[in-house]
């Protein structure tokens, strides 16, 4: 019964945007050299107010098909998307890099790499070019070390607009593929753009306790950030999981609103690239 009702709000979402949205683009972008990575493309029938790259957690393989549809699609950022494009944004989805497209994927350190940096750098790059609107960068879970490496990036088309960070990693994984630092230990004092935390106050994950965001809030305060949490929703599997409170089971649309409205209420100090 689980799995009927998962697969229902799966369903139910891309529902929501089917009526709207544009259909859905598949790139296969070259990154580094011999390197490409294939990335989802969705926006709305209008001019898209910013751009969000959506960065799943987990190993990050989303397997996008040539078809726009995926093999793995249950995590919060993922399963929202249409949520996000109803708000007037464009998402874009990457995938794991050419190199990367086996097991551990985006595992181990990958997250904090050179490489994985000149990948997101390509890809922000390219929405900045494509759209000439803000690109902004939000991650969840294993995705939030990702999203923080590109707001290290130099200033430029490959950098960030600002940033999201929900279900942040704030302890050191001791199990399965992905064992980078917690977010808080990187070297947050250089990031300058607007930082908004997201994170559910019952999250039982033992790599993301709650308990840890003032260590996370304290590192970023020479930039604009905010922390918003959140209770209420459903847990359902493991902790870490994309349906348990660490993926927002349940109140997906509360949280995708406030994003939402955190991001309009940032415009670029600069004019649209």
């Amino acid at each position: 019964m689980k799995q009927v009702l998962r697969a229902f709000a799966m369903l139910l979402c891309a529902s929501m945007g089917a009526a709207w949205a544009a259909r859905p683009e598949v790139v296969d972008l070259p990154t580094r050299p011999g390197v490409s990575e294939r990335i989802l493309v969705e926006q709305p029938d209008r001019a898209p107010t910013a751009v969000l790259v959506l960065m799943t957690g987990g190993t990050g393989r989303l397997g996008v098909l040539d078809n726009g549809s995926l093999r793995n699609g249950g995590n919060f950022l993922v399963r929202s998307r249409a949520l996000f494009v109803q708000h007037g944004f464009a998402v874009v989805l990457p995938d794991t890099p050419s190199d990367h497209s086996t097991s551990p994927f985006l595992g181990g350190t990958f997250r904090e790499s050179a490489e994985h940096a000149a990948d997101l750098a390509a890809v922000i790059g390219w929405a900045h070019q494509q759209f000439s609107r803000p690109v902004w960068i939000v991650g969840t879970s294993n995705g939030t070390h990702s999203a923080a490496l590109a707001a290290l990036s130099p200033p430029g088309l490959g950098a960030p607009d600002g940033v999201v960070l929900t279900s942040t990693i704030l302890a050191t994984s001791r199990f399965g593929p992905a064992n980078a630092r917690p977010v808080q230990d990187m070297p947050l004092e250089k990031v300058h753009v607007p930082v908004l935390v997201a994170h559910h106050q019952d999250d039982q994950c033992q790599v993301c306790p709650p308990s840890l965001l003032p260590r996370l809030m304290d590192r970023l305060k020479t930039t604009t950030a905010k922390l918003l949490t959140y209770e209420g929703g459903q847990s359902s599997g493991p902790p870490c999981e994309a349906f348990a409170y660490h993926g927002f089971n349940g109140i997906e649309g509360k949280v995708v609103d406030d994003i939402a409205a955190w991001i309009a209420s940032h415009p670029p100090l600069i004019p649209p690239r």
